[in-house]
């Protein structure tokens, strides 16, 4: 293949036609499309990557178009012969390939993308294009005949290059990392195909998503998760115990480590343990990850967030709490960024948070915060006012407690939990574990 050959680089009259047109017409068209889907499809099969896709200028563009032909072939017939290689091109541009990383700037928010494209936007203005497709890797033997090419930094995937293909995410190199608008606006069809199954499909556990966490689980199903939290106080720990106890109730705790090495609360923790609740992570320090005021900036290194988790759990072995059992992760301050949300990823874990909507959360503020003070009665009334209001009521709800409070609050929300569940309980609810529901 030539450069351009292939230009437009998706074709989308084949499918349009093959829609249209009578049964023979049909036929004929779907043909058409199978045919140079196959050819790529062969040349395929002898690559780890099961990428049969030509390393021409822009070939990046190729596999945008090439992935979706597949797309639309299997939307025509239903058969899945090419679902697997639609699937490898699709993670190639994302970062499953040789050099791994993604081709789009700016995606995977976190990962590893183009930072240094040939763009003079970028490169004199610092302008991010985010969402551009760059060309792609070129035969080694077309790049090393181009003109006028330099390299303006170290190659950081000198390793990975190869007598077949090249790529470098470098300004100076026009050949391999320069955004396309052809390129992009082909990818577009693709991706918006993809957005479209899963806002039609959803979440098979229609999760609420908020900065990479769960914050709501199954809104189609009548049941609450119960969730406390400690740090420093725990000193309504066995009325929550005996009142969980007394309905049949199970929740799921997260401490920090702090607390699970305060001898204090080690009988209440075992009884926990021994009941089946679930207990987790909460941070081993209590540390405040992301700032209140710019949510965006993350207060610590991934080096000391990996760290404060690991003596978090080293703690909650000590009770018998297998870290491969307790991968849900709350974050101390219930608050957290999308970073944090990345961090945990890597680590296996979890991320999960309160629901929004009640003021359940703020059953540890006390008179001398004015008019941030929330009494019982307040927090109560929030509850079920946010139940009988809202289309949902509580379902799937995340409801956060404390197992204790400063002395300097004066009434403890705990003393209100059995009047609670059993107002909830009324009302049709039932309690899961978040282990359970995620």
């Amino acid at each position: 293949a030539k450069h351009y050959q292939w230009y437009p680089f998706i074709n989308l009259g084949h499918f349009v036609l093959a829609q249209i047109c009578d049964d023979k017409n049909r036929h004929d068209f779907i043909e058409f499309l199978q045919e140079g889907i196959e050819k790529v499809y062969l040349k395929s099969k002898d690559n780890p990557f099961l990428f049969g896709v030509p390393f021409i200028w822009c070939s990046n563009n190729l596999v945008a178009a090439m992935l979706t032909q597949c797309h639309l072939y299997k939307n025509l017939t239903g058969d899945t012969t090419y679902e697997e290689m639609e699937l490898s091109l699709r993670d190639w541009l994302f970062g499953c390939n040789p050099w791994g990383t993604s081709m789009v700037i700016g995606l995977p928010e976190y990962g590893d993308y183009p930072v240094d494209p040939h763009s003079a936007f970028t490169h004199l203005k610092n302008i991010a294009i985010n969402g551009g497709l760059v060309d792609g890797p070129v035969y080694t033997s077309i790049y090393q005949k181009l003109l006028g090419i330099k390299l303006y930094a170290e190659d950081e995937y000198k390793i990975f290059q190869s007598n077949i293909a090249v790529y470098h995410d470098d300004y100076g190199d026009y050949s391999t990392n320069e955004p396309t608008m052809d390129g992009t606006a082909s990818l577009t069809y693709y991706l918006s195909a993809m957005q479209r199954i899963s806002s039609t499909i959803g979440n098979k556990n229609k999760y609420e998503i908020r900065h990479g966490a769960v914050v709501r689980t199954d809104k189609s199903k009548k049941q609450i998760n119960l969730v406390f939290t400690g740090h420093d106080f725990g000193d309504g720990l066995e009325v929550v115990y005996k009142t969980l106890k007394k309905h049949e109730v199970h929740a799921s705790f997260f401490f920090t480590g702090d607390f699970y090495r305060n001898k204090k609360f080690t009988n209440q923790i075992q009884n926990l343990v021994k009941d089946g609740h679930y207990l987790g992570a909460h941070s081993n320090k209590h540390l405040l990850f992301a700032s209140w005021t710019n949510r965006d900036s993350t207060l610590l290194t991934k080096k000391d967030f990996f760290e404060d988790i690991k003596l978090n759990y080293q703690e909650m072995k000590n009770f018998n709490i297998n870290p491969r059992n307790s991968k849900i992760f709350l974050p101390a301050f219930e608050w957290y960024n999308n970073e944090i949300s990345m961090w945990c990823k890597e680590l296996g874990l979890v991320l999960v948070c309160h629901s929004s909507g009640t003021d359940s959360n703020q059953d540890w503020t006390y008179p001398e915060l004015g008019i941030k003070y929330v009494n019982n009665t307040e927090i109560f009334e929030s509850i079920l006012a946010y139940e009988s209001s809202q289309p949902d009521g509580l379902n799937g709800f995340i409801l956060l407690l404390h197992v204790g409070a400063d002395d300097k609050r004066p009434e403890k929300f705990y003393n209100k939990l059995d009047e609670l569940i059993t107002q909830l309980k009324k009302r049709g609810y039932v309690f899961t574990l978040l282990s359970e529901t995620i």
